[in-house]
């Protein structure tokens, strides 16, 4: 039964694209469907970060390390929804001319964090395999760390980006917040064995 569980993961974490898609091919975005594309991307690429981030408490609450199994498809998924939010805002908001886009990563703050936390997230993904774990050993998991530090960096660019909504960028900050003293709390109770 346990086999089925990874595929399972995989197919329902395409949810995402699968809802664009379908909202494309019927004329479902909305007037303004440019920036419906580009949100529901970012606000996807939030959710599958705080799933990998969520996979190490749920091994220690539960005790069970079928978890950690799912952490890297995860992860790289989180990459995956951010490179295409990405992209979406740089190909269907600024048709690819760099120019203004890089006056807008130096000048706006939400894009500069934005953009900072995607690049953070590429050595990431490059590094994801058991062959890159086993090359860095101890580096490894520094590097990965590094996802605390994009989770922060995610949230403040919703935050920043949402003038004037913002309930949803609060619920993904409480989120954060709880995710980041499960850590603390996990971290000290370990260093004390």
């Amino acid at each position: 039964m346990k086999n089925y569980f990874k595929p399972t993961v995989f197919l329902i974490s395409l949810w995402p694209l699968c809802i664009i898609i379908y909202q494309i091919f019927y004329n479902k975005l909305g007037p303004e469907p440019v920036d419906r594309i580009i949100n529901h991307f970012g606000e996807w690429t939030l959710i599958f970060i705080f799933l990998t981030l969520s996979m190490t408490p749920l091994k220690k609450i539960t005790k069970s390390l079928e978890w950690i199994k799912f952490r890297r498809m995860l992860g790289l998924f989180a990459f995956f929804y951010a490179s295409i939010h990405m992209l979406s805002y740089v190909g269907l908001d600024y048709r690819f001319d760099f120019e203004p886009l890089i006056d807008d990563v130096l000048k706006k703050k939400f894009v500069f964090i934005g953009f900072s936390a995607w690049l953070l997230l590429v050595p990431l993904a490059i590094t994801s395999s058991n062959k890159m774990a086993r090359i860095l050993k101890q580096n490894w998991k520094k590097l990965h760390r590094l996802v605390y530090v994009i989770a922060i960096f995610g949230v403040l660019h919703f935050i920043w980006l949402s003038k004037t909504i913002f309930f949803k960028p609060l619920i993904f900050l409480i989120i954060l917040i709880i995710l980041l003293l499960l850590r603390i709390n996990f971290s000290k109770s370990d260093s004390k064995i």
